[in-house]
């Protein structure tokens, strides 16, 4: 869906259509048979893709502690 709203966004120019093809992307890269193949993202830019996994892991921690002081201030822990 969001690969399909980056094309879109591509054409008219109401939308950055950009900003939706690299959600898109980032989304799937795991998934991807031709990312997947013989780790041929992580050979080519590992200073990057070590970047965005300590990115991903630290909004992860961010959201999980959000998430445990959203159900203690419910009353729910």
């Amino acid at each position: 869906m969001l690969l399909l709203l980056g094309v879109i966004g591509l054409i008219l120019p109401v939308m950055n259509g950009t900003v939706f093809l690299l959600l898109g992307i980032f989304v799937l890269r795991e998934q991807h048979a031709v990312a997947a193949r013989a780790g041929l993202v992580p050979a080519r830019w590992p200073a990057q893709v070590n970047g965005l996994g300590s990115l991903e892991g630290r909004m992860l921690s961010r959201c999980g502690a959000w998430s445990d002081w959203m159900m203690r201030r419910l009353g729910r822990r």
